[in-house]
């Protein structure tokens, strides 16, 4: 990767992460429910969106062919939110992603790019790295909210896989989030019907934080690096995040540094150094 390409990814990355500390923040806080999380996290992350489609003379209009992923982001959106109900930063960050590589590296092994030789074994390392966040030893987080994370994963992964050839990342992102939130809106009247939607002045500041920032301004970065990385080289990249995740948890939630999160991290970054540094496999012929 050139240098712009590096710093552009960077960036997404370190939203990605804060993703996990405010909707941990919030959530775990009992300052928001799932469903009013994800109903202002979708709406911020539209008006966002919209506005700079419009200032730079892309409004978005609707489109047929974004119904896919409007439903994968809202997919990814919610599960999100639920399963961080249930697990830690550290846990969830890690099945997230886990789950983002076994979706996006299916779709590169299918399409005959999928890793070789020396990506296999930086893989490996990184995710032996981040296993190390929460085995051995670690208290085994709440099945559902794996459950729920890994959803949130392999919806993740399928909205990456179709941002890859979507257009304008800013229009193709505010026509997602604009898509997606009729969804929520539907998800949070079932919440407010039952009784169960609640949201301070914290939940709301991090929700709107999240979605206008983290999420939209986040995604328009990151849809904006995709197409210049190989698919295996995009999949990889994003196990970063779980480590982001953790050394924030740490600065900003009082979680304790501990000599597995250096290794973690060491082991993480040195496989992605290997991965992204191997020459990618050319397309297998058609």
């Amino acid at each position: 990767m050139d240098a712009r390409t590096s710093l552009l990814a960077g960036g997404a990355l370190l939203a990605f992460a804060g993703n996990s500390i405010l909707c941990r923040g919030a959530l775990a806080g009992a300052h928001a429910d799932p469903a009013t999380f994800t109903l202002v996290r979708l709406a911020s992350g539209a008006a966002v969106l919209a506005a700079v489609a419009r200032a730079r003379g892309r409004t978005p209009p609707p489109s047929r062919s974004s119904l896919a992923r409007a439903v994968a982001l809202f997919a990814y959106a919610a599960l999100f939110s639920w399963a961080y109900v249930r697990v830690p930063a550290g846990p969830g960050a890690l099945v997230l992603f886990a789950a983002v590589q076994l979706t996006m590296l299916a779709a590169a092994t299918r399409a005959g790019v999928g890793p070789r030789g020396a990506q296999w074994a930086g893989l490996a390392l990184a995710l032996g790295g981040l296993a190390t966040l929460t085995l051995p030893g670690a208290t085994a987080p709440d099945p559902w909210g794996l459950v729920a994370m890994a959803g949130a994963g392999a919806a993740w992964g399928a909205y990456s896989l179709r941002g890859r050839d979507a257009g304008d990342p800013t229009s193709a992102t505010a026509r997602a989030f604009l898509g997606a939130l009729p969804l929520a809106v539907v998800v949070a009247g079932i919440g407010w019907q039952a009784g169960t939607l609640r949201c301070d002045a914290t939940g709301l500041a991090l929700a709107l934080a999240s979605g206008a920032v983290f999420s939209g301004l986040g995604y328009v970065v990151w849809y904006a690096v995709l197409p210049r990385l190989p698919t295996t080289t995009a999949a990889i990249v994003q196990l970063a995040v779980p480590i982001l995740a953790a050394v924030a948890a740490t600065l900003l939630l009082g979680e304790p540094p501990t000599l597995r999160l250096a290794v973690a991290g060491a082991a993480v970054l040195a496989g992605i150094a290997i991965a992204t540094w191997t020459k990618a496999r050319p397309p297998r012929p058609s």
